[in-house]
């Protein structure tokens, strides 16, 4: 056995010690075993044509970061597996061009620190580095490597010189990471993240090559979908709750999930975020084989003065341009909030009964009876309350995510 067979057998072996759902790793990189192993991981046949999921996402906003000649280091889990993993950036609300010197993906060991040899570089038609305009997005090239579900993996980007306005998910309730000065993207260890923050920096998608016919579920909403007040790292906002309950579903119905939640966010008015409206085009239609939504938006419309008249009005926008698109689309109840007045009270009753019994969504999840407390419907119940009346806890983001019917996820147009 040659030296170098050796370290590649002992990496392997390292890592899978290390953490519960691996990478494969081959020469101290992601690496993708025989085409007969991949498949066999799932349930494929070597014949099937693979198709493009996407496996994490989260909505880009403004931020008030700024990078110069530092390293991100987000942090983030995969919901389904997959092979070729491609990384999507965004600069779609910076002042400037930026130049992403060095990208590379890694599994994380814990904190900023990663499994020693795991990391690989990510090429952009070939190159290290590249100039993303203001306004635009990037996708990387396909990342050889076989990428199990439920992955914690750590993408590092290296901004070259002065940022700008650094496009980002302001609400990651995640620890990730900044460099000191330089390009450390590649490196295993955390010495160099010396600064902590709660936000993701241009990171907007991961996608996966799945060899089975599954999609791409994305929900699109505010805070609630964010995971807003969920226990930060523990991946317990309800799409993360949806995730793992899809995992036990056939290999054929393991949909990918993307979570384009904006806390603040609204339907019909831009601020937190642009309006659910605005970004429906790029957060949802543009995501790789999307063929479901899952809508709870409307909270902060109500309460910041719009009419529920006004919201169904925008629900009618988003379901005509969903099923323009082909896609199955979700209405979900607005949950209840104890700090609301009897008018907003009465709006969201109003906005509910469109969406339990107006028809015009392909299905229905009802979570806001999920959640309200039975003898004060107006209000959640104590057990899944986060301690503001309005957001869940991580038991009752759990509660929201159990009320799916996950046959309404496999709806076709």
């Amino acid at each position: 056995m040659g030296g170098s067979d050796l370290l590649r057998r002992t990496a392997m072996r390292r890592w899978a010690t290390v953490t519960a759902v691996s990478l494969a790793v081959a020469g101290g990189s992601l690496g993708l075993g025989s085409a007969a192993t991949a498949h066999a991981a799932t349930g494929a046949s070597p014949a099937q044509t693979t198709v493009e999921d996407g496996t994490w996402g989260a909505s880009t906003d403004r931020t008030g970061g700024t990078i110069t000649n530092q390293t991100v280091r987000d942090i983030v889990r995969t919901s389904i597996g997959g092979s070729d993993l491609r990384v999507k950036l965004s600069n779609v609300f910076g002042s400037q061009p930026v130049t992403f010197g060095d990208v590379s993906v890694g599994v994380v060991q814990s904190g900023a620190a990663l499994v020693p040899g795991s990391s690989q570089e990510v090429t952009f038609s070939g190159n290290k580095s590249v100039t993303v305009p203001a306004g635009a997005e990037v996708l990387s090239d396909p990342l050889p490597g076989n990428v199990p579900a439920q992955s914690n993996l750590a993408v590092s980007i290296f901004v070259q010189g002065a940022s700008g306005t650094v496009t980002g998910h302001n609400l990651a309730t995640q620890t990730n990471f900044v460099s000191t000065d330089g390009d450390h993207a590649g490196e295993d260890a955390a010495t160099a993240f010396t600064t902590s923050i709660s936000r993701w920096y241009y990171l907007d998608g991961l996608f996966v090559n799945e060899p089975r016919n599954v999609g791409t579920v994305v929900a699109l909403g505010d805070s609630i979908t964010d995971g807003f007040r969920s226990t930060v790292g523990a991946n317990n906002r309800w799409p993360d709750f949806l995730a793992r309950r899809l995992l036990t579903k056939p290999a054929a119905q393991q949909d990918g999930v993307l979570n384009e939640g904006i806390s603040g966010n609204r339907v019909l008015t831009d601020g937190a975020g642009v309006s659910a409206l605005n970004r429906f085009d790029r957060d949802v239609l543009a995501q790789p084989n999307a063929k479901t939504i899952i809508f709870l938006e409307g909270i902060n419309d109500l309460s910041g003065g719009a009419t529920a008249d006004q919201v169904i009005a925008g629900d009618r926008q988003i379901i005509a341009r969903a099923h323009a698109a082909n896609r199955c689309i979700i209405g979900a109840t607005l949950t209840p909030f104890g700090t609301s007045s009897a008018n907003e009270q009465a709006e969201v009753l109003t906005v509910n009964n469109f969406i339990r019994s107006s028809g015009e969504f392909d299905s229905v999840v009802d979570f806001n009876k999920a959640v309200a407390d039975p003898s004060d419907p107006n209000r959640m119940l104590p057990a899944f309350d986060s301690g503001d009346g309005l957001h869940p806890n991580d038991a009752g983001y759990q509660a929201m995510a159990n009320a799916i019917n996950l046959k309404a996820l496999s709806c076709k147009r």
